[in-house]
């Protein structure tokens, strides 16, 4: 019998740097010997990327109701279980994803003021237990990430999404949630200080990643 996989979730604020240290997560992994799917939320298959641009457009002819966004996030999710999470972990394959229910929290539950138990219930209803083995939260003040998200978007060119484009307040609200759910659930979020320089980052993250992997043999 083929044994399952391991499911580690990067989160954090915008301008956190999720996607760089995802990549630095799946290349060290790929490096032990896994096979690593590497994914993220909203989105992972092409019908979630569609739920996914919708949550994400910008355009105000309609303002998107936040119980319609908590019901598009969850949609998508299980689209992405349903066709790239759950497969990979059955044959074995680790599974590296840029955001997950944890960001339903921060952002749906934090950030919109939606109660955490309908969130809670929407959660069982599609995951059916399922959830990270490991969660890396890279935190950093809010003024620091946004500064940051600046610098990245003016080097793409790029606009701020719907979600970008919230307060300062929204903002700080999603990263206390953040924090409150690594609090909570110290055995399986890690925080990580995302406002050190990047190669202290980058060697805490393998370091606490190494760390859990040992118990895992």
């Amino acid at each position: 019998m083929t044994e399952r996989g391991r499911f580690i979730t990067l989160e954090g604020g915008e301008g956190v740097g999720k996607s760089t240290n995802l990549a630095l997560v799946v290349g060290h992994l790929r490096a032990c010997g896994h096979e690593v799917v590497a994914t993220r939320e909203p989105g992972g298959t092409p019908r979630a990327e569609d739920i996914r641009r919708l949550l994400l457009d910008p355009g105000e002819e309609e303002p998107l109701d936040p119980d319609a966004e908590l019901l598009l996030v969850f949609a998508a999710r299980a689209q992405h279980l349903a066709r790239v999470v759950r497969p990979a972990l059955a044959r074995g394959a680790w599974v590296v994803c840029d955001r997950f229910t944890d960001a339903t929290y921060a952002y749906q539950g934090g950030g919109r003021g939606i109660e955490a138990s309908r969130i809670a219930a929407l959660e069982t209803f599609v995951q059916q237990g399922l959830e990270p083995d490991l969660t890396l939260l890279l935190d950093m003040p809010m003024a620091a990430a946004q500064r940051r998200l600046d610098g990245r978007l003016r080097g793409q060119g790029a606009a701020r999404d719907r979600f970008e484009s919230e307060r300062a307040e929204f903002f700080e609200a999603v990263r206390q949630a953040y924090l409150a759910r690594a609090a909570s659930a110290p055995e399986r979020m890690v925080v990580i200080d995302a406002g050190a320089d990047l190669d202290e980052v980058k060697a805490e993250l393998l370091a606490r990643l190494d760390e859990r992997m040992a118990t895992w043999q």
